[in-house]
């Protein structure tokens, strides 16, 4: 009798696991678009932060006096726009999309910038050519690129760069 019980609560469990399974889908991505592209992304602080092997050797707040309203607009049709820039006056645009696991936002969008030196396409920077997907939310965007990787030497230079940005409803 004890067995029959057992059995009849071994198969119960696999048919309520084999039905739970099979219920539930897996969440739409389609929402990380309209996060993205409803409204506009104000650029709130940018961190610079540099490192050689797991040792900091600094960390800057850079344009937090510019006077210029960075603004980081996506569109449904997968292009962008970012004004002003590294606090620079200029309208770029471009294309976005994000990788297939949905952990990085890729742009073509090149700008001019006046803190690396570093150009990659016709002279201009391109800063979120593959940018980490820090947070994503209804109220802000985190991005961090720069020198991203799985791992690194123990003695490898490398800089990192965090943006932050708000969300702006539009007037």
């Amino acid at each position: 009798m004890r067995k029959k019980l057992l059995l009849f609560g071994l198969i119960f469990g696999t048919l309520i696991v084999f039905t739970t399974s099979f219920s539930c889908k897996k969440n739409d991505q389609n929402y990380l678009n309209t996060l993205l592209t409803n409204n506009h992304w104000q650029f709130a602080s940018l961190v610079v932060t540099q490192y050689h092997g797991d040792t900091t050797i600094s960390s800057d707040t850079i344009f937090a006096n510019c006077s210029l309203a960075q603004n980081f607009t996506f569109n449904t049709n997968g292009t962008c726009t970012y004004t002003d820039f590294s606090c620079v006056e200029q309208s770029s645009t471009g294309h976005w999309a994000f990788s297939k696991d949905y952990l990085n936002l890729m742009t073509d969008m090149a700008c001019k910038d006046t803190l690396h030196t570093d150009t990659t396409v016709n002279g201009s920077y391109v800063p979120f050519k593959n940018a980490k997907i820090v947070n994503l939310g209804q109220y802000s965007l985190v991005l961090k690129t720069g020198d991203l990787q799985q791992f690194y030497a123990p003695g490898q230079h490398r800089t990192i760069n965090v943006f932050g940005f708000v969300r702006v409803k539009s007037q």
